[in-house]
């Protein structure tokens, strides 16, 4: 019903940028928040970024004052704006969404993307 479909990662040095999008697509009635989550090998996975329908941001310590997460509404893709990288970022980083399906129910839906590869190391 609904797919995310991540992009923009690769390898980066320690101290580089990189931007990440997501683009939702399929039988969309609506999207509430979108966020951004990192997964390192034997770590569990956690919230890099959140940004809701009306554009309020909430961000992991971790990443405040170096990441920026936007969305276009229209095009329901977010985007993660990732500045001065450090080498323990290095992980597979996820989206997700919150999405009311068309013809669904009265709840959202959670829904992931596969993960894109961001990999930060000289």
């Amino acid at each position: 019903q609904v797919q995310l479909v991540e992009s923009g990662g690769g390898l980066v040095q320690p101290g580089g940028s990189l931007r990440l999008s997501c683009a939702a697509s399929g039988s969309i009635f609506s999207i509430n928040s979108m966020g951004w989550y990192r997964q390192a090998p034997g770590k569990q996975r956690g919230l890099v970024a959140r940004i809701t329908n009306g554009g309020s941001t909430n961000y992991a310590d971790s990443a405040k004052g170096r990441f920026t997460i936007s969305r276009d509404n229209a095009k329901d893709t977010v985007y993660l704006q990732m500045n001065s990288l450090k080498p323990e970022e290095t992980a597979v980083y996820y989206c997700n969404a919150d999405v009311y399906v068309r013809e669904g129910s009265w709840f959202p839906g959670d829904y992931w993307g596969r993960g894109t590869q961001v990999t930060v190391s000289s």
